[in-house]
């Protein structure tokens, strides 16, 4: 059998290799450059903005910084309630590029797909309200899709830092800055071992029109279930992700400064719940990639180990006891010096291994590594936010935005089985329509019967 020897040495591989690999990885990646004579171009592009609001100083500067990229159009999409403030915002504005339109409740996947059908051009790129691009962000993002094979392209990220904060604000804004650091590793990472990634954010995502418009990717992404029980609205960017897998489209991931996108995040107490709403979906994402889809674990092993069982298995502060424990249960027998001195060794290993892959940041922000201790505590910490986040899976609530949980029941509603009992239409098929090699279908579960998606403003 094994020894306590062995164990330790198990654990400690299964904890630190992807640390390991993925920092080869991120060194090594480099971004798909752009051509000299591209055939893709801004005007082949059309950005569609979902926003609830529809107005302020916040999506004012994100669509000026949209228009700077010379995209052919913008399609802004809101909800009924708040038309008039984005028509008067736009009017404002004194631009022809940006479109309005608009749906009953704030619906992200609702409103994206308002869009598509005034979608013109090959490409269609969806932003989030609240970004800032470069200038330069459109010739980086469209280089990957000059390349046929590519369905959807991704960018790096980084925090908008707020101008004098608070000592609370500073502290938030810091695990802001690091939450989107570790993304940006990680998609770094996995892109360079086996193409694939953990999502293609949503904050700034490149797809080919095409794709968005098939009539079999609507009717799944606006009737995507979960757990068989509820019709899932929430989570648009995982389902788009895993669906490019299922049809076997590559994706690309820019890192490169001049594809870099700034975003804001909490910087109140609400970070807790924006952490439980990324949790929920992590949790559903994974779960239906790993155990429903399934063509993850062939066509992109790494990514499977590194990033998607994580969600499942890595609760660091258990593990973090367990590589301890078994240690000093493997060194019970040797002398009270080297035995310390091997603890220290690996005690120091965990504390470098806590911000290494953050190293980046650090560099850009020295003042930052004060804050350390307080990334170390709130990443044991956030294991609390995970279970809790595992115990609720049916909920889909922002809980951060004013308005987005008006109408929540719209995210997740519950499907009625008695109308598919009595023998209609409503019977389930399933979403993805890509056959395996061994003739299965493994992409998730829809109703035939689609939900009505527009409805016209009063």
């Amino acid at each position: 059998m094994f020894s306590s020897l062995d164990v330790f040495v198990s654990l400690f591989i299964y904890r630190y290799l992807r640390l390991v690999v993925n920092l080869y990885a991120f060194i090594r990646l480099r971004p798909i450059p752009i051509p000299e004579a591209p055939r893709l171009t801004s005007k082949d592009v059309t950005v569609v903005i979902p926003s609830i609001e529809g107005d302020g100083e916040v999506l004012w500067d994100t669509i000026r910084s949209i228009l700077e990229t010379e995209p052919h159009e913008v399609i802004l999409v809101t909800v009924h309630a708040n038309l008039f403030r984005a028509q008067t915002m736009v009017k404002l504005m004194g631009t022809s590029k940006v479109r309005i339109r608009s749906v009953t409740h704030p619906n992200k996947r609702r409103q994206m797909v308002r869009a598509l059908p005034e979608v013109e051009t090959d490409i269609t790129v969806f932003a989030d309200d609240d970004v800032l691009w470069p200038s330069t962000l459109l010739p980086w993002i469209l280089a990957p899709l000059e390349d046929d094979g590519y369905g959807g392209v991704g960018t790096n990220q980084r925090l908008r830092r707020a101008q004098s904060p608070t000592v609370q604000q500073r502290m938030y804004g810091y695990l802001n800055a690091l939450y989107l650091e570790r993304r940006n590793f990680d998609c770094a990472s996995c892109m360079y071992m086996d193409g694939g990634l953990p999502c293609l954010s949503g904050r700034t995502v490149a797809y080919r029109s095409a794709i968005l418009k098939d009539p079999a990717f609507i009717k799944g992404f606006t009737n995507e279930e979960w757990l068989g029980r509820y019709r899932l609205n929430a989570d648009d960017d995982n389902f788009i992700t895993r669906w490019l897998v299922c049809h076997d489209k590559k994706m690309g991931y820019q890192y490169h400064k001049e594809a870099e996108v700034l975003t804001t995040l909490e910087d109140n107490p609400n970070f807790v719940k924006q952490c439980l709403r990324w949790s929920r979906s992590n949790w559903r994402s994974n779960i239906t990639s790993m155990f429903c889809d399934r063509h993850i674990w062939r066509k992109q092993p790494w990514s499977t180990y590194a990033v998607h069982q994580t969600t499942l298995l890595q609760w660091g502060f258990f593990w973090d006891c367990m590589i301890i424990y078994a240690y000093l249960i493997s060194t019970e027998g040797w002398d009270d010096k080297p035995q310390m001195i091997g603890l220290a060794s690996l005690l120091g290993w965990m504390l470098v291994s806590k911000f290494l892959k953050l190293i980046g940041h650090y560099i850009r922000y020295p003042v930052d590594f004060l804050l350390l201790p307080v990334s170390i505590l709130f990443g044991y910490l956030h294991g609390l936010i995970k279970a809790k986040a595992m115990l609720s899976l049916n909920v889909t609530a922002w809980g951060t935005r004013d308005g987005a949980d008006s109408d929540d029941a719209y995210r997740m509603i519950r499907v009625d089985r008695t109308s598919e009992e009595s023998g209609n239409d409503s019977i389930l098929e399933p979403a993805c329509h890509h056959e395996s090699e061994k003739g299965e279908y493994h992409c998730g579960i829809i109703p035939r019967k689609p939900l009505q998606l527009f409805d016209q403003p009063p």
